[in-house]
């Protein structure tokens, strides 16, 4: 490797963009091609950048298998930042299979972690923390550290265990400044603004306030019975009743959790569960037959009692009952929720993160941009969906993925 690709690449890893591209900027070799490719993704020209770099691993030679490995790990990261889930997974694990082989340890460290936050991009953190528990952070780079430790504390955080979570975030605060990339700098400072920000309302006999990520996982390790909005599920420290396939009777439960110890009139359940405006009798007739599927679903942690006027829930293991609800009480906040990282989605990768259809996606979509709460840019496949973060509306409790005891 001759001395310009050289020292455009020390450059590239000191975080000194323009000076890695000074060096590099009028070469087509492969080399060129490669660092030009990753110059361009920093800088935030992604379709550009994913350009060069195809024609960077289409340019080295057969021998050279370790450079279009590396071309491969690029590619995988744009394709991460732009929220292209659909990304051929199996050719980045068969680049980190051939940087390990090779002894190009650092790089396969990279393309591992790249693996691991898309699993946790998509919810599945019991497959991300098993990947991320095979690899040492030790040897790398403080700017490998500094992302090994920010995945780290993404899983933590998920899993409401806040304790682990600042501690990774220390570390990975330690290894950005001795990186010295402001860009790597600022991503801690922003994540550990999430463990200090409200990240969910709690409802109680009619009072409100704001809960910090450690306060609910406190809530929920407590015997005290949670109607939780966040994953629509019903739950103690003990059991998890999932309702997040049936709205009807999380609407129900939602509505008795809100009101409790007070009752929660017929009418106004079949306003809630049904959105109907006149309870006839065909609405009294299935709301009977929908409390009796709650009372089904709820029999290990409440029984859902008749009043003169309505229904009431009565919990069987505690003598509380709250409702934990996101601080921006949004229809489609779990779309919000994804978008608010700043970055730009693809419709069907929302739907992928979500495990929803297209169509529903799409249709939330829509019905943000009436509200001009997102927007979007491109046609066709190339279409992106964005927003300016919520101020106040950390996304953790509507990401994807299981609560502790789910």
């Amino acid at each position: 490797m001759d001395s310009l690709i050289t020292a455009a690449g020390r450059a590239l890893a000191a975080g000194d963009l323009l000076g890695a591209l000074k060096r590099v900027a009028l070469r087509d070799d492969p080399p060129a091609l490669a660092l030009r490719g990753i110059v361009m993704a920093r800088l935030g020209d992604l379709a550009r950048a994913k350009a060069l770099l195809k024609d960077a691993a289409r340019a080295f030679g057969p021998r050279e298998a370790v450079a279009r490995a590396r071309c491969v790990v690029a590619e995988a990261e744009i394709a991460l930042v732009s929220r292209d889930l659909s990304w051929p997974v199996n050719a980045l694990d068969s680049a980190r299979a051939t940087l390990e082989a090779h002894g190009d340890r650092i790089n396969a460290a990279h393309a591992r972690n790249l693996e691991v936050r898309r699993l946790l991009l998509i919810g599945r953190l019991g497959e991300a923390e098993r990947l991320l528990a095979e690899l040492d952070p030790g040897p790398l780079p403080p700017a490998l550290r500094a992302a090994h430790e920010l995945v780290a504390a993404g899983i933590a955080m998920r899993r409401l265990a806040t304790g682990p979570a600042r501690a990774a975030l220390a570390r990975a605060r330690l290894a950005a400044e001795e990186a010295a990339i402001p860009a790597l700098q600022v991503e801690v400072e922003n994540a550990t603004l999430v463990l200090d920000a409200p990240a969910a309302g709690l409802l109680r006999r009619g009072e409100q306030r704001l809960l910090l990520l450690e306060e609910v996982g406190a809530l929920l390790a407590s015997p005290t019975l949670v109607v939780d909005a966040c994953r629509h599920v019903v739950r103690d420290a003990d059991i998890v009743v999932s309702l997040a396939t049936r709205p009807v009777l999380f609407a129900l439960a939602r509505a008795l959790g809100e009101a409790w110890p007070g009752d929660v009139s017929r009418r106004a359940l079949i306003r809630h569960a049904f959105r109907g405006k006149d309870a006839d009798e065909s609405h009294r007739a299935r709301l009977r037959v929908e409390v009796g599927r709650l009372r089904v679903e709820l029999q290990a942690l409440a029984d859902v009692n008749a009043t003169k006027d309505g229904f009431v829930l009565a919990p069987r293991r505690t003598d509380k009952v709250v409702l934990l609800a996101p601080p921006v009480d949004e229809p489609h906040a779990a779309v919000l929720a994804l978008l608010a990282d700043g970055e730009s989605w693809a419709s069907s990768a929302l739907a992928l993160a979500l495990g929803a259809s297209s169509r529903t996606v799409q249709r939330a979509l829509d019905q943000l941009a009436e509200t001009g709460k997102v927007q979007s840019f491109g046609r066709g496949r190339a279409r992106r969906w964005t927003t300016p973060l919520v101020p106040g509306f950390p996304t953790i409790l509507l990401l994807p993925g299981p609560l502790p005891g789910d």
